[in-house]
């Protein structure tokens, strides 16, 4: 299933660390060869300060006990680096490690510059040592103290471009560290300043739009409200807009959380005309599904396409995160897509059958005719699926379900509610736009 990585398209919208967790799940997953995984890995390393790092693969991918002395020098150079920062940042260090002293910070940036200038003699230049010593620090493979001094830099930065790029760093740090409440917090944070920012050129914020998505996806797939949260983002006009322009790939994950996630129904059929818009451009096992049972209605495709999506699943570093129980190690994310999944296919074939061979429906569901029996008859018992079973004949029966009226109007009027504000915000978004040219 290698042919569905999409490694090559999501590492160039990634920083290079956080390539790293994917390059350890593929070499886990043994989807390509090792040595061509350790050589991605030196690759990536020469571009950072992670020396003993490169150094260890070194050996390991050429069965070494030395490295080359351009390693060596390397590394000596970094230390020396890293020496010298620590020393140009050294008075705001001392003070941010004093809780009395940042005790007089304000909330007012101007006075703490001031404030730190006048009374321990710390300028604009120690602050932006800081900058560069948490820069380094992140480089060198140190997430978590880097991601203090970027917290600790943003509070005292008056430049919003730097302070934008700080908040960058502090996103991947605590991506990497595996804080994912941290995370989503820094993420919305990014959000906000993207959908707001005047950007050089349109393009840049689409581009940064891009980068967020794609940072997203650690998060989305780890947090316990993530798979709510990537709807949410990924499903807003300009951000779908971007996928379709730059990043259909992105559609995958997006196609996922809709099936896991029931609650999401309303948008969901908008979401669906995407992917048949989008078939040219992208498609894979699980978007292919979609197509399959609500496009297509193809009930045989979608069986078989099933399968595909479990090893899409089970080979993808975003959806198949494994859990360890005991002895045993399970895929939560592979289990809910294939009930749902199920689900689906089930739902869309009754709307369009009044009576259905049991033998046919389990054949459709991937199930045996037991488990096919007793899994309709859990759903038809916990669901508002006006069905019953005939055992006799082996066949299920569907009453006839007519459309409500009220629900109809409902649900038309929240759709004229959100496309009126949709239009409003367009409406304020030029109107902002062209207040600095007056």
């Amino acid at each position: 299933m290698a042919s569905y990585d999409l490694t090559p398209r999501i590492a160039p919208h990634l920083d290079r660390h956080l390539v790293f967790p994917i390059l350890e799940f593929l070499q886990e997953r043994r989807l390509h060869e090792d040595e061509q995984i350790l050589k991605s890995k030196i690759e990536l390393l020469n571009k950072t300060n992670m020396v003993d790092y490169a150094m260890d693969i070194h050996k390991s991918l050429y069965h070494a006990e030395e490295v080359p002395q351009d390693m060596v020098d390397r590394r000596a150079e970094v230390v020396g680096r890293l020496k010298a920062l620590e020393e140009a940042a050294a008075p705001l260090v001392t003070f941010l490690q004093n809780p009395n002293a940042v005790q007089e910070l304000r909330s007012d940036k101007q006075y703490n510059l001031q404030m730190l200038s006048e009374r321990y003699q710390i300028g604009t230049e120690q602050i932006e040592a800081l900058y560069q010593y948490a820069k380094f620090q992140f480089e060198c493979g140190n997430y978590s103290g880097a991601a203090d001094y970027l917290y600790q830099y943003r509070a005292l930065c008056t430049n919003s471009e730097r302070s934008l790029s700080a908040l960058w760093g502090k996103l991947a740090a605590e991506i990497l560290m595996q804080n994912w409440d941290i995370a989503l917090e820094e993420l919305n944070r990014l959000k906000e300043i993207i959908d707001s920012k005047n950007f050089a050129s349109p393009m840049n914020q689409v581009q940064s739009r891009i980068w967020l998505m794609h940072w997203g996806l650690f998060i989305f797939f780890n947090h316990d409200n993530g798979r709510t949260q990537i709807i949410d983002l990924f499903n807003q006009d300009k951000y779908l807009n971007a996928i379709q322009t730059s990043a259909p790939h992105l559609l995958r994950y997006l196609a996922t959380a809709f099936i896991v996630n029931k609650r999401r129904r309303p948008q969901f059929k908008e979401f669906i005309k995407v992917i048949q818009q989008e078939q040219h451009s992208y498609k894979d096992p699980i978007t292919e599904f979609l197509a399959c049972v609500y496009v297509n209605y193809d009930f045989d495709g979608a069986q078989k396409k099933m399968k595909e999506c479990e090893e899409v699943i089970l080979n993808d570093p975003f959806l198949g995160k494994r859990v360890e129980e005991g002895n045993f190690s399970t895929v939560p994310l592979r289990d809910e897509f294939l009930e749902n999944a199920r689900l689906f296919i089930f739902e869309t074939y009754c709307r369009i059958h009044q009576r259905i061979d049991m033998a046919v429906l389990a054949d459709k569901l991937n199930l045996n005719y037991e488990e096919a029996e007793r899994w309709i008859v859990n759903l038809i018992r916990g669901s508002k699926l006006d069905a019953k079973i005939d055992s006799h004949l082996g066949t299920v029966i569907m009453e006839p379900n007519h459309p409500n009226v009220y629900e109809q109007l409902i649900d038309h009027t929240k759709a004229l509610s959100g496309r009126t504000y949709k239009l409003v915000s367009q409406l304020l978004e030029h109107a902002q736009a062209a207040q600095p040219a007056r």
